[in-house]
């Protein structure tokens, strides 16, 4: 037991110490922007006390009921670690499947929009229920890949631990440990959720923010579940429904996560071929990109572009290099370089403004897929712990 007991531990000091650094770090945009991130005349303090692996950012007031840090301590207290070491050993023989699970996870919390839909739920692993047609089959998600992995997966845990571990808890685990295998930052995920026993299309419908949305529909998008502007596009580096406004600050950070993964040319043809029916590509674009996105595409909306950024002919990964790219004009989704036109082209600044930077832009993230995690998840007697993740328990 001391394995579990001593991570435990460990959250709960990390804990304390992000209640320490929270009113520094994690202040409201509104009343910071102006003080601790406005870096257009920052100095990069080389002092060393600062450790870049580490971060700080705050959980919700009230964490969403039924989660809570080691869930399986007592019932798989192994879960975590079979969870981390299969993902390792699927990232070294297929690096892709990285950027596939932390983009299936998103699309799995983010279409929760009412009480009637939850969040994160694993209801996008489903197939077909009843006949009926399910999250998989809608438009938005037929380009997932993941699947396979998150099953192989499950099949170990179920193994050491027959019928305890859920699906969306492996996939939210799965999704945390990716992103550090990428060069992302780890936070605590809590655990405890069910898995839904229903999937249905129509949930998906105007839910997810496709490639090409309009700045104004991606921050719509996030901002009707709860995400400040700053954590979207922070969270929109990869690539909880509440009726609050949002904030910049959020929307910013939840974008970051576009620095890793592919997306194939037909999202974005229209920028480099065709804008608005001009017939000319997007003047947002800088036109050495526009001849690096047409030597890629040649034509072919199905060719995949990588999103990451390459320095010396190796990808750099994760992290705020991302935004930089957009300064200058590089944004590959139209979604992405239209941060630099609007009000979040500040915290786009704050994220490019060096190691400060890169900095605030990994604890801002952390906070935001810790929120995303939360999203009206099935806890306690709701849902099921399904054996196979892509069928309900009944069809077992």
């Amino acid at each position: 037991m001391s394995g579990p007991l001593a991570r435990r531990a460990i959250c709960l000091l990390a804990v304390s110490i992000t209640l320490l650094r929270t009113a520094d770090l994690r202040s409201d945009a509104s009343s910071s922007s102006a003080a601790v991130f406005s870096l257009d005349g920052y100095e990069e303090d080389n002092s060393g006390d600062d450790d870049s692996s580490s971060f700080s950012f705050t959980f919700p007031e009230t964490p969403p009921r039924g989660l809570v840090f080691g869930f399986y301590d007592e019932t798989c207290p192994d879960a975590e670690e079979i969870v981390s070491s299969t993902v390792r050993r699927l990232y070294h023989a297929d690096p892709n499947v990285a950027p596939a699970l932390v983009r299936l996870f998103f699309h799995d919390c983010f279409i929760h929009m009412s009480t009637r839909v939850q969040g994160c739920d694993a209801s996008v692993l489903l197939d077909s229920v009843g006949g009926r047609k399910s999250e998989r089959d809608a438009g938005p998600n037929q380009s997932l890949r993941g699947f396979d992995a998150v099953e192989a997966i499950k099949q170990r845990v179920e193994r050491a631990c027959p019928r305890t571990v859920s699906c969306a808890d492996i996939l939210a685990l799965a999704a945390r440990d990716s992103l550090v295998l990428v060069g992302g930052p780890t936070y605590p995920v809590l655990t405890g959720r069910r898995d839904s026993a229903r999937s249905l299309y129509a949930d998906v419908s105007g839910n997810i923010p496709p490639p090409n949305a309009t700045y104004a529909m991606t921050l719509d998008a996030f901002a009707r579940r709860g995400f400040t502007e700053r954590e979207t596009v922070a969270l929109l580096e990869i690539v909880a429904c509440t009726d609050h406004a949002s904030d910049e600050r959020e929307t910013v950070a939840l974008l970051g996560a576009h620095s890793i993964g592919k997306v194939l040319c037909r999202f974005f043809a229209d920028r480099i071929y065709n804008f608005a029916g001009s017939g000319e590509p997007d003047g947002s674009i800088d036109p050495d990109m526009v001849g690096e996105m047409r030597a890629v595409c040649g034509g072919d909306g199905a060719a995949p572009m990588e999103m990451g950024y390459y320095r010396q002919g190796r990808e750099v990964g994760f992290g705020a290099h991302y935004f930089a790219e957009l300064l200058e004009g590089r944004g590959i989704l139209r979604a992405d370089q239209q941060l630099t036109a609007g009000s979040t082209v500040r915290w786009v600044r704050v994220y490019a403004s060096g190691a400060r930077g890169e900095e605030v832009f990994r604890e801002d993230f952390a906070h935001a897929m810790v929120k995303l995690s939360g999203l009206a998840p099935l806890t306690g007697s709701d849902g099921q712990v399904r054996i196979t993740c892509s069928k309900p328990v009944e069809d077992n």
